[in-house]
């Protein structure tokens, strides 16, 4: 059994609080912006970026007690953002409950960008998140992304570009 902290139960407050609607967040307006920063991103690059935006986490998470990073991890996984050609997916998560952003990289990319280049990123948008400039902070989080997969994984001119993954966000 999982001891539960008084920290705990406020965060459970705030996870179940928000789930399930990340709509009032993050409106429809916002998430075809977004799309449409991601498509023409990939235009860029050979890569592959993945938006997720979540309420909160799942209960099993909570229980648990485990990060938004372990949550996106998974992601990751279930979004299939691993299984790229070039192994140069990127997912880009939003937690909406804990204004937490996680940003994980498939191989082909992680290669060339070490972690703490990636920590660095994600501090940097800390301050957008804070004051619930959630659409700024993913933009800047696409915008820095791209330039990554511009700089290891450019465009190849005149190739066929093939769009593995989604444009549009992921939103639970």
């Amino acid at each position: 059994m999982v001891s539960h902290t008084p920290g705990f139960f406020a965060r459970l407050l705030r996870h179940r609080w928000l789930e399930p609607d990340a709509t009032k967040t993050v409106p429809a307006d916002m998430l075809d912006r977004l799309t449409q920063r991601v498509a023409a991103s990939e235009r860029l690059h050979t890569g592959e970026i993945r938006l997720c935006i979540e309420a909160g986490l799942p209960w099993s998470y909570l229980r648990r007690n485990a990060t938004p990073r372990e949550r996106a991890v998974t992601l990751f996984g279930k979004l299939r953002v691993w299984d790229t050609e070039h192994n140069n997916g990127v997912l880009i998560y939003l937690l909406l409950a804990e204004h937490a952003i996680e940003i994980v990289a498939d191989r082909g990319l992680a290669r060339h960008v070490p972690q703490p280049q990636w920590d660095a990123l994600v501090a940097r948008l800390g301050g957008a998140l804070a004051g619930g400039r959630f659409e700024d902070g993913l933009a800047q989080a696409i915008d820095e992304t791209c330039a990554l997969l511009q700089r290891h994984h450019p465009a190849v001119e005149g190739a066929v570009r093939v769009n593995e993954l989604p444009d549009e966000p992921a939103v639970g």
